[in-house]
């Protein structure tokens, strides 16, 4: 399976992506924002991110143009639920996201998110 890292300043949607994609056999590994999530990358490359758009320290905008500019083959799924996020998402998408989903999101809407975003790099 694959390595995913979850980029999310909340405590609570990291621990249930993390347990939704490891109980799928995916290896997973965890960030509080951008800025750690980067770092964790240059330590260990991944194959998909999920990030939040609104963090501390580097926020999802960012982090998606850079994880696009150094790290062009990865997977990302941007997911956001902020007020007017809908053009926050689309903005993502025109950084780079594959996929964008409105928090709270659907295990089910998220699974198939993982799944197509990791089969289009194969």
């Amino acid at each position: 399976m694959a390595r995913i890292l979850i980029i999310d300043d909340a405590v609570a949607v990291r621990e249930l992506l993390e347990q939704m994609l490891r109980l799928t056999g995916h290896d997973v590994v965890v960030a509080a924002n951008g800025k750690e999530g980067l770092d964790q990358l240059r330590l260990q490359p991944a194959e998909l991110v999920i990030t939040d758009l609104f963090m501390p320290e580097k926020e999802g905008l960012e982090t998606i143009r850079e994880l696009r500019r150094d790290f062009p083959n990865i997977g990302i799924i941007a997911m956001s639920g902020e007020p007017g996020m809908p053009s926050l998402l689309g903005i993502a998408k025109r950084f780079g996201a594959l996929k964008t989903i409105e928090k709270p999101f659907d295990r089910n809407e998220m699974m198939a998110a993982v799944q197509e975003v990791l089969q289009r790099k194969t």
